[in-house]
């Protein structure tokens, strides 16, 4: 024979869960346990009273209800295939479609929870006793004991343009199946028709998987979307991405003109920023400027058919100082155009004319007195907005890559070495001049300095994709002499280890004062 107080035990964990009740004090008032619901209809109850909220309330004001809550109820349900077998329940009118679904599926999406409710305070004589039903329903051992549920007829107005009947379809479906499959071209209706739907967990799976599909044809979308629905981790995600790749990538394709100003601001005042050189990020920026003024070009242009369209301008006052220009002044703000130091590069900014004179006559007149005074930087005091910067992108295929860079006469090789699969390790070193395998491509018609050692402040950085977080590596900021000899011709090296490639590797230094 069982005695009463074993009968619990021997009940499954699930239904045990049902039995459960929250007791405060000898008024036996409703509070709150682990679970939302605990399964009992006087609780239930107590419950909307400990809300301070009550059926009737709720049907006034469904903006009132806890929809969380209910959610909680109908959730256990959701996988029956009994449930999605029987007839629908809610008719939805949008999109100027008719659209068949069942109350425990729509109560994921808060905005069809919300309509349902006021279609039933509306629709029915007795409203708080289709609400009790409702709930009653989900509680039911089997769907078959179910009470019939009143058929209810919902209307949804959409005015955003992102939502297509393709993507809500899939929106729809998604209430039904936990994976539904969405390509790249149709996730961005899918997040606006999530958003419309308050459906949350359908939301975030479309901002991971735009998160993995950032490219250039697809960055400006994206964080247009992110903007719009507020979301940062979204936005963030473009940001870091375009840090990486405005200058090697996106820089080198016709998508460069969708980028917004103020993302790309945004993207130049980033540390974080790599580029191979000064000039190639402002070649970049010339490039974006000439795109936004010629829509009806589709294909990539030379680098001098843009010089020569910015040299057709009248020469009375620099692009910049013209009215076309001076919206832009803020980008080319951050270009570091004392980082441009070779002859042919400045003179060909003398020729288009598209910077101020003042700009100019100041980084030659930095450039002359540091050539004058060995080449200390006296213009130059913060590594982390003013420094020179250089980039290598290590790729899969490479085991060792490096570059030569000239500096005021003083010679570096930046270099990364590929250690095994997924070590990795960055230096910089001093060289002789004529110790270049090819000096007259480095050395031509410029300085060459004598001086055994050189004062150098420097940081090393390295950035890298794995799994759709960016991994970052830098040294400390550094001040060392650099002589032409072992161990004070090489810097700290970056030793890093990683899976992820490829690898953006940014070398930023200043001369300091000696």
């Amino acid at each position: 024979m069982l005695r009463k107080d074993s009968l619990p035990s021997l009940l499954p964990k699930w239904y045990r869960g049902r039995l459960e009740r929250r007791m405060v004090g000898s008024t036996n008032r409703w509070r709150f346990p682990r679970e939302p619901f605990s399964g009992d209809l006087l609780g239930l109850s107590q419950m909307w009273k400990a809300l301070n909220v009550d059926f009737e309330e709720v049907l006034k004001d469904p903006d009132r209800l806890y929809v969380s809550q209910i959610q909680k109820i109908f959730s256990r349900n959701l996988k029956n295939k009994t449930i999605q077998s029987r007839e629908a329940d809610v008719i939805l009118k949008c999109l100027g479609s008719t659209w068949e679904l069942h109350q425990p599926h729509l109560f994921q999406s808060e905005t069809l929870a919300k309509l349902y409710l006021m279609a039933l305070s509306q629709g029915t004589t007795s409203p708080k006793k289709e609400l009790e039903r409702l709930l009653q329903a989900q509680l039911c051992g089997s769907v078959q004991e179910r009470p019939p549920i009143k058929k209810m007829i919902i209307s949804l107005k959409i005015n955003d343009p992102l939502v297509t009947k393709v993507a809500f379809a899939t929106a729809l479906k998604s209430l039904y199946l936990s994976e539904v499959e969405m390509n790249m071209d149709d996730v961005l209706g899918v997040l606006a028709s999530a958003h419309i739907l308050q459906f949350s967990s359908l939301f975030q799976r479309c901002v991971a998987m735009m998160m993995n599909g950032l490219t250039p044809t697809t960055i400006k979308s994206f964080y247009v979307a992110g903007c719009k629905y507020k979301e940062e981790q979204l936005t963030t995600a473009c940001e870091k991405w375009l840090e990486m790749n405005l200058v090697p990538l996106v820089g080198r394709q016709i998508h460069l003109r969708k980028i917004p100003q103020e993302l790309l601001h945004r993207v130049l005042r980033s540390p974080r920023l790599f580029t191979f050189n000064e000039f190639h990020l402002l070649k970049t920026l010339l490039l974006w400027v000439f795109l936004q003024l010629n829509h009806r070009i589709q294909t990539v242009p030379v680098h001098e058919t843009v010089l020569a369209f910015f040299n057709s301008f009248p020469k009375k006052y620099s692009f910049l100082d013209q009215d076309t220009g001076q919206s832009l002044v803020p980008l080319f703000l951050c270009v570091r155009l004392h980082g441009i130091i070779k002859g042919k590069n400045l003179e060909e900014l003398r020729h288009i004319n598209f910077f101020p004179e003042s700009w100019l006559i100041r980084v030659t007149a930095n450039h002359y007195h540091a050539l004058e005074s060995g080449g200390d930087m006296v213009h130059v005091k913060d590594l982390t907005t003013q420094a020179m910067r250089f980039g290598l992108l290590f790729n899969q295929e490479y085991t060792t890559h490096s570059e030569i860079i000239a500096v005021y006469g003083f010679f570096f090789e930046i270099k990364g070495i590929k250690q095994d699969t997924t070590s990795y390790s960055f230096y910089m070193q001093r060289v002789r001049h004529t110790d270049l395998e090819f000096p007259s491509s480095v050395c031509k018609h410029g300085p060459v300095s004598l001086r055994a050692e050189r004062l150098v402040k420097y940081e090393i950085r390295a950035q890298t994709l794995v799994d759709g977080k960016w991994q970052e590596f830098r040294t400390n900021q550094i001040t060392q002499k650099f002589g032409f000899v072992k161990p004070s011709c090489k810097s700290h090296a970056l030793k890093i280890q990683t899976v992820g490639i490829p690898i953006y590797v940014s070398f930023s230094f200043i001369f300091p004062i000696s």
